[in-house]
């Protein structure tokens, strides 16, 4: 850990402003080497370019034992995490999340599902799941559980911009984003060989693609959730749905990747070198993972399950997490895609 990350940024980042070895590896070095001078904002942005992949790290000729004791990654990731804090609304929601997620994910997790399970005592009519808790009930519970995060990330974000100097966006701009984070662009490495993030100086495409397997199974679960609300109150079509059906089809194959997707980044995780990253929110990151494999597990199950004696139990699981995810969205490692985002939206508009 560093006293003052940003001025510990600043000092690396002209020393490889110098060097220039690095040029190719990442959106970081492109945007580094067009500055000589970086203020905080700058310092900031470059840290929200970073995506950890540590191939700087690894290829560095500078790095300790050197006189200099580069470690570009894990100085920008102290700088990121730090803009992360700061921008959140409020702020001390993020810094308690990133401290002590896990312990936070459980207990909202097991908070949520003893609401839920109270709630089996409200009235209720209809099939399925909603034989124990009515539509109604759930449009009352989740719509403002869905309208308070995006509003929270609204917010982090316009702080975000503000920070870095963002300009008005055009829409070229925010294609350019979106291309390059749909393809994980930034864990590809320089010259599209992947990561050094598992293992030192043997290049690996793993986390790009458990990253890809989180991203495209969370937006196919949310498609799942989007389609059966125009089925239902379009084409007064209510649940529950056939297995052949569109809510079923997106949801059970987004549930698959997102298990597998967590449970990839969790071993990965836990092979990774923390002097490379920010040791005091490991808790955290951990604690996103376990809240988002506890939500596609649990959502898998009560698909399995739900004709079963144990829909109960598994419903009142599956909504404490799912609420849980959207109450905390706003302070956990899942507000990092939407900075992630802004930063990549910010590079576009610098070339």
């Amino acid at each position: 850990m560093y006293d003052n990350p940003i001025e510990e940024a600043r000092r690396q980042a002209q020393i490889c402003n110098s060097c220039r070895y690095c040029e190719s590896y990442c959106s970081v070095f492109p945007a580094l080497h067009a500055n000589r001078v970086f203020s905080d904002g700058d310092m900031v942005q470059l840290a929200n370019l970073c995506h950890n992949c540590q191939n700087c790290y690894y290829a560095c000729q500078y790095t300790e034992p050197h006189e200099f004791a580069l470690n570009l990654p894990g100085v920008l990731a102290e700088v990121r995490q730090d803009s992360w804090e700061e921008t959140a609304f409020p702020a001390s929601f993020g810094r308690a999340f990133h401290h002590h997620g896990t312990l936070i994910a459980i207990a909202t997790i097991l908070g949520m599902a003893l609401l839920f399970w109270a709630a089996r005592s409200l009235p209720a009519d209809g099939e399925g799941f909603y034989a124990v808790l009515s539509h109604n009930a759930l449009v009352a519970i989740f719509l403002p559980a869905f309208l308070f995060p995006v509003v929270a990330l609204a917010v982090g974000l316009r702080r975000y911009w503000s920070k870095v100097g963002g300009e008005r966006l055009r829409l070229s701009q925010l294609i350019t984003a979106f291309g390059s984070a749909g393809r994980m662009k930034n864990l590809a490495g320089g010259h599209g060989e992947g990561c050094n993030f598992e293992d030192e100086d043997r290049f690996s495409q793993g986390r790009r693609h458990m990253h890809q397997a989180v991203m495209y199974g969370f937006l196919l679960c949310f498609a799942a959730t989007a389609s059966g609300t125009i089925l239902h109150y379009v084409f007064d079509m209510p649940a529950p749905y056939r297995f052949f059906s569109l809510p079923k089809l997106l949801g059970v194959s987004g549930g698959i990747l997102l298990c597998l997707g967590t449970l990839g980044l969790m071993r990965l995780k836990m092979k990774s070198a923390p002097e490379l990253q920010d040791q005091r929110v490991r808790g955290g990151e951990f604690g996103f993972i376990l809240l988002l494999f506890v939500v596609s597990l649990s959502g898998l199950a009560l698909y399995v399950f739900g004709a079963t004696p144990a829909l109960e139990l598994l419903l009142a699981l599956h909504l404490g997490a799912v609420l849980a995810f959207f109450l905390l969205t706003p302070y956990s490692k899942m507000a990092h895609g939407f900075y992630r985002l802004a930063a990549l939206a910010r590079d576009a508009q610098r070339t």
